[in-house]
Formats: C-alpha cells, structure tokens, sequence
C-alpha cells in the first residue's frame, strides 16, 4: 500500500493547517482512503473506484483525465502547489 502525507492550508480558513493523508492499492483509479486531520480531530474516508467512475460521469470529464486531476490534487508535490485549493465545511 502507498500513502502520502500532505500539509494543507484550506481556503475556507488560511490560518489552520491541517494534514491529509491518502493511501491506495494499486493506483488512485482503484479507489483510495483519506484521512484528515487538524491534529486535535480526524477524519476518515474511503473512495471507492465506482464512486470515481460516478463523480467523473458527473461533471462529464474522461475518467483518466479525472484520475490525475485527483494524483495532482491530492498526492502531487510542490509541482501542483497554488494550483488546488481546499475548503473545510
């Protein structure tokens, strides 16, 4: 299993940061698991490879494309840096 760990500053509130990690089998397409934490609370989550299908079909994007759009969004390094942001709700 590969995992990640990145420090995030959401938008919704620039001054915390909280740290996400993402873990996948085989790759980010096969589905994945999150976890999100402001190191006093954490989140989990698990995306299944159906529930990408469904949200690429969604906003009608090819599922590759959607597939690296999530590598850049959620596992890339400083290349991808400034170019997603994230919100807490």
């Amino acid at each position: 299993m590969e995992k990640t760990l990145k420090r995030i500053h959401p938008v919704s509130d620039p001054e915390a940061t909280y740290f996400l990690r993402v873990s996948w089998e085989k790759d980010l397409g096969t589905g994945f698991d999150l976890l999100l934490s402001d190191c006093q609370c954490a989140w989990t989550g698990t995306v299944s490879e159906s529930d990408i299908s469904r949200e690429a079909a969604d906003i009608e994007m090819d599922r590759e494309k959607y597939v690296e759009e999530l590598r850049k969004a959620l596992i890339a390094g400083e290349e991808s840096a400034g170019k997603y942001n994230f919100v807490i709700s």
